[in-house]
């Protein structure tokens, strides 16, 4: 049952982290191994916003595709993903953004629980997607250093 936790300073502000976050049809143009992402649908409710998302990832030859919802909670600037169809047997995944330095920072924090249907392919993806998680609040980061410009 691989699981991954970081947690990440960020010179950015933490609502405009939690927007870069939330963007997630813009994951493809910077995310690593995201090759692809439809959202399904979009329903808003009490501020928050629920997102069916299939979201397509590559590596070398193989390539997976896996549905999930994604929860913004614009409010708590939280981000909560539940698994619901793909090669998984199960993921949960949360997004959080503290703010830090009287609002100049923030600390980013990324948590991953998953397993794959597949002991195979379990074998060949897991420790590449622990390499993927590592890069990706980098990845983040990097992108909001291009929207928002260095603090």
């Amino acid at each position: 049952m691989p699981q991954f936790e970081m947690t990440r300073r960020v010179q950015h502000r933490a609502e405009n982290m939690y927007a870069l976050v939330a963007d997630v049809e813009k994951y493809p143009q910077f995310l690593p191994m995201c090759e692809a992402l439809t959202i399904r649908s979009r329903k808003e409710k009490d501020g928050k916003t629920l997102l069916l998302a299939d979201m397509t990832v590559g590596y070398k030859l193989i390539k997976e595709t896996f549905t999930t919802q994604v929860l913004l909670k614009p409010d708590d600037v939280v981000i909560d993903v539940k698994y619901v169809d793909g090669p998984f047997r199960y993921l949960d995944n949360k997004w959080a953004f503290h703010s830090r330095d009287e609002g100049r920072a923030c600390d980013v924090e990324f948590f991953i629980d998953y397993e794959f249907k597949s002991r195979a392919l379990g074998l060949i993806m897991g420790s590449m997607f622990e390499i993927a998680f590592r890069k990706f609040t980098e990845a983040f980061e990097k992108r909001a250093d291009e929207i928002y410009g260095r603090n």
